[in-house]
């Protein structure tokens, strides 16, 4: 498994998932729902993809 992600990608995430308050660093809420919110966009997105090939 390859995980690659570019300096600036990776300091812009690290930014919004930044939390003082928690004592790993992170807003774990915010991050799931980053995590969450990314999942259903790529199921919304194979759901598209397999009604085009059905389509067909």
């Amino acid at each position: 498994m390859k995980f690659e992600i570019d300096s600036k990608t990776y300091e812009e995430i690290a930014k919004v998932i930044h939390s003082d308050k928690s004592p790993v660093g992170i807003d774990a809420k915010k991050t799931h729902i980053l995590i969450l919110n990314q999942l259903q966009e790529l199921n919304d997105r194979m759901e598209r993809l397999e009604q085009q090939i059905m389509k067909k």
